[in-house]
C-alpha cells in the first residue's frame, strides 16, 4: 500500500507523569518515545512535543497528515473524581483541594483546548486544520496496550495502577479486536497506591522508587505482612478489596501516610537517602508479599470469570516483575504477556491502538510474536552522524567495521570491562533492552558494587538484570519461554549455584551482598532470583551477536545490562547524552554506532560535579 494512503493515528499521554507519544500506520506500530528522553527531566509530565516531533519526523509526515489524534484519559471524569473525594472528606482535604485547583482550572477542564493550541502550534499550522481529536478512558487505553499488540487472540486482561479516572484496578476480556470491560475496583482503593504509600513510607520517591521497594524486599523478612492484611485492607478470597482509609492521606492530604500510619508500623517514614534499617527492609518484604497475594488471588478470579487461557497486564502494578514470575509459575493462565511500557508511557500506545481497532473497528492479524517490535521504536543514529557529533564534542574515537567492533567489546567485557552499548533504535518504556544499556561481565563478583557505585551512583542494594541468549536461557535460568522485556523474575538454576560460605550464612540485610551464590553473581540477588532479559536475533540481532562472542570467550552466555544514565536521569538518547555519560562515570569504553571510544583516550576535562545537580535523585 502507498504511505500516503495509509491511515495514521497518533496517541498521546501527558500531563501526570511519563508523557509520551506513539505513531501507528494502519494499526502497526511504527514509532513511540517518551518525552523525558529529549528533555533529560525524568518522568517528565508535560506536553510531549518533542516525542510527538520525533514521532512524526521518523514517518516523514506532519502533525495535517495525520487522521486522527487520541488522548489516553478524559479529564472531566478525572476532574469529577477529585471533586467528589475532597466533598467526601471535608474539611481535611482542603490543601491538596486548593494545591490541585489552579492546574484543573488553568489547563485540565479545558483540556481539549489545550491540546489543540499545543498541536497546532507544533505542528505549524490553524487549529481548523488538526485532525480529530479523541479521548479514551485511562483504564480503556492500558487495556489496549497490553490486549492488542499481544501474540494472544482471546485472553483476560487485567489492569493495576494508582488511579485513572476512578479506576485503579479493572478486569477486560480481549477477544479479535473487541475488548470488552467486565469489573473494576474503584479510588480510592488501590493496590498501586498501597504499594506508593509503603514507598514514601521508606523513604523513597513516589511514582519512581516503587521498583527498589520490590529490590529491598528480599533483604528483609514480611514481619509486618500480617499487619497489613489486619489493619489497612480487607481482603477478600477474590482479590477484591477495601483499603482502610483512615490510615492514608492521599485523598485529603499532601503526603501518603499519616500518624496513625506512623503509630502502627512504630515510627515516623525514613527521612529519604538517610541510611537503610532493617526495618526498611522488613517493610518491603511486607507489601511486596502482600502484593503479590493480592494479584494472585485477582489472576484466579480472572481466569474464573473469562475462562481465557491467557492473561495480558499493563498499569505500574505490572511492572512488578517478581509478581509477575510468581503469577506465572503458578499455572492459572497458560502463558501471561506484559506491556512493557506498563506505566502511564504505554497509555499512548494503547490509545492509539484503541482508536483502531475499537473506533474504526479495524480487524486485528493473527501473529506469533507481540506487537512492540522487541521495545526498538525510538531514534536511532546513523554512523555518519554519529561521526559529525562526536566531532563537534571533540570526542576520540575509532571507526570498526561490524565484526571487528563486536569481537573487541566481547574481548574488553571478558577482561572485566565495562562498556556503555548505544545501538539502533532507543527502546519505549523503562527498561534497557540492549540499545542503551551499560554492559559488564556477570562472572565477576565486584560487577554489581562496581556498576552501582562507580557508574549509575546509586544505592548498594540495587540488583541488576541478565540480558541472556533466548535460546540458552534455560541454562541459566527456571524459566523455559521468552522474557524479552525484563518483566520476569525466575530463580537461577541450580547447576548455575555455588555452596554459601559457612561463615556467612548467618549475614542479614544489605549485608548478605557479600555471600557468593552463584557463577553469575553479579546479576544473582539474594534470594537467587534474577530479574531476565532473553535476547533474541530475530529483534536485536547485533546484541545477540555480542552475547554470542562473549560467551565464544568466557563459556558464558550472559551479560549484565543496567540502563545507560545515572541515577536521577533518564536512559540516553542521543550521541551527546552518551557521550556525556560515559565521561562522567566509571564506564571504560564506549560503543556506539560502528565507533568504539576508550576513557583513556578521550581529551582530559576539569573536574567538574556540578552536573550532578541537573537530575534530581529518584
Amino acid at each position: 500500500m502507498d504511505v500516503d494512503s495509509q491511515l495514521t493515528i497518533l496517541g498521546i499521554s501527558a500531563y501526570y507523569h511519563d508523557s509520551a507519544a506513539a505513531l501507528l500506520r494502519d494499526g502497526e506500530i511504527v514509532a513511540a518515545a517518551q518525552e523525558e528522553r529529549f528533555s533529560r527531566k525524568k518522568h517528565d509530565a508535560r506536553f510531549p512535543a518533542h516525542a510527538i516531533g520525533w514521532c512524526l519526523e521518523s514517518e516523514g509526515i506532519g502533525l495535517g497528515d495525520v487522521d486522527a489524534i487520541v488522548f489516553y484519559e478524559k479529564p472531566w471524569l478525572k476532574f469529577e473524581r477529585l471533586f467528589e473525594t475532597y466533598l467526601g472528606g471535608v474539611p481535611k482535604g482542603i490543601s491538596s483541594f486548593l494545591a490541585a485547583m489552579p492546574s484543573w482550572v488553568k489547563e485540565k477542564l479545558n483540556l481539549r483546548t489545550v491540546l489543540r493550541k499545543q498541536l497546532a502550534e507544533l505542528g505549524g499550522i490553524h487549529k481548523s486544520k488538526l485532525p480529530p481529536l479523541l479521548f479514551t478512558e485511562h483504564h480503556q487505553s492500558h487495556a489496549a496496550s497490553a490486549f492488542y499488540p499481544s501474540p494472544f487472540p482471546r485472553a483476560a486482561v487485567l489492569c493495576m495502577d494508582g488511579v485513572g479516572e476512578w479506576a485503579t484496578t479493572s478486569l477486560w476480556l480481549g477477544e479479535g479486536n473487541k475488548l470488552t470491560p467486565l469489573w473494576e475496583i474503584d479510588f480510592p482503593h488501590s493496590l498501586g497506591l498501597l504499594y506508593s504509600a509503603f514507598t514514601y513510607y521508606t523513604g523513597f520517591k513516589v511514582n519512581s522508587g516503587e521498583y527498589k521497594v520490590m529490590g529491598l524486599a528480599p533483604y528483609g523478612e514480611p514481619r509486618y505482612a500480617e499487619l497489613i492484611l489486619d489493619h489497612l485492607l480487607d481482603l477478600k478470597p477474590d482479590g477484591t478489596f477495601r483499603l482502610n482509609t483512615e490510615y492514608f492521606n492521599y485523598t485529603t492530604g499532601l503526603t501518603m501516610t499519616n500518624r496513625r500510619f506512623d503509630a502502627l508500623f512504630g515510627g515516623p517514614p525514613r527521612k529519604p537517602e538517610s541510611p537503610l534499617t532493617q526495618r526498611e527492609m522488613d517493610l518491603a518484604a511486607s507489601i511486596q508479599v502482600v502484593t503479590e497475594e493480592i494479584v494472585m488471588r485477582l489472576a484466579r478470579t480472572a481466569a474464573a470469570d473469562t475462562r481465557a487461557e491467557y492473561l495480558c497486564l499493563a498499569g505500574g502494578v505490572a511492572l512488578n516483575c517478581v509478581a509477575n514470575g510468581k503469577l506465572l509459575r503458578s499455572g492459572i493462565f497458560r502463558d501471561i504477556w506484559v506491556q512493557p511500557a506498563s506505566g502511564d508511557a504505554g497509555g499512548a500506545v494503547g490509545a492509539a491502538l484503541a482508536a483502531w481497532h475499537i473506533n474504526r473497528g479495524q480487524p486485528r492479524p493473527p501473529r506469533e510474536a507481540d506487537a512492540m517490535r522487541g521495545g526498538f521504536l525510538g531514534p536511532a543514529f546513523s554512523d555518519d552522524e554519529i561521526a559529525r557529533r562526536l566531532e563537534t564534542l571533540g570526542a576520540v574515537c575509532e571507526h570498526l567495521g561490524e565484526d571487528e567492533l563486536l569481537t573487541r567489546v566481547a574481548k574488553l567485557l571478558a577482561q572485566g570491562a565495562v562498556v556503555g552499548w548505544f545501538q539502533g533504535r532507543m527502546e519505549f518504556g523503562p527498561r534497557a533492552l540492549g540499545s542503551r544499556s551499560i554492559l559488564g561481565d556477570p562472572r565477576r563478583p565486584e560487577m554489581q558494587s562496581v556498576m552501582n557505585l562507580k557508574i549509575k551512583f546509586r544505592e548498594s542494594f540495587r540488583p541488576f538484570a541478565p540480558s541472556v541468549l533466548a535460546e540458552k536461557v534455560n541454562d541459566y535460568f527456571e524459566l523455559d519461554r521468552p522474557s524479552p522485556y525484563m518483566s520476569l523474575v525466575a530463580q537461577v538454576q541450580k547447576s548455575q549455584r555455588v555452596e554459601i560460605d559457612p561463615s556467612k550464612r548467618r549475614l542479614a540485610g544489605i549485608d548478605r551482598l557479600k555471600t557468593l551464590r552463584s557463577k553469575i553473581p553479579a546479576v544473582t540477588h539474594v534470594d537467587y532470583s534474577a530479574r531476565i532479559q532473553t535476547v533474541h536475533q530475530e529483534t536485536n540481532p547485533r546484541f545477540h551477536d555480542l552475547i554470542r562472542r562473549f560467551e565464544r570467550e568466557t563459556g558464558c552466555a550472559v551479560l549484565v545490562n543496567t540502563s545507560f544514565n545515572v541515577r536521577g536521569e533518564p536512559i540516553v538518547c542521543t550521541p551527546e547524552d552518551a557521550y556525556r555519560c560515559f565521561m562522567r562515570t566509571g564506564i571504560d569504553y564506549l560503543a556506539i554506532g560502528n565507533f568504539l571510544l576508550a576513557k583513556s583516550e578521550q581529551p582530559e576535562v576539569p573536574a567538574d560535579e556540578s552536573w550532578r545537580r541537573e537530575f534530581e535523585l529518584d
